[in-house]
């Protein structure tokens, strides 16, 4: 719940996610690593999505994520 009056200040970073199973996973790969850094993750956002292609073939997928989270105390 949001305090009254309250104010806060949020971060936003990038971080790329791999998978060699779908997007999906790669997406809860990059949040579920940059949790062990990052304290009080608030969203999420799903910016770009590729694919590493090897011999024509999907090798990996790729999610790319801006992150935000609370800044500071």
């Amino acid at each position: 719940m949001a305090k009254k009056g309250g104010s806060a200040v949020y971060r936003v970073t990038d971080v790329i996610g791999t998978s060699s199973v779908s997007w999906e996973d790669a997406a809860r790969t990059a949040v579920k690593t940059a949790s062990k850094s990052l304290r009080d993750l608030r969203i999420a956002e799903v910016t770009k999505l590729d694919v590493k292609v090897e011999n024509g073939k999907v090798m990996q997928f790729r999610a790319r994520l801006a992150l935000s989270f609370k800044y500071g105390g």
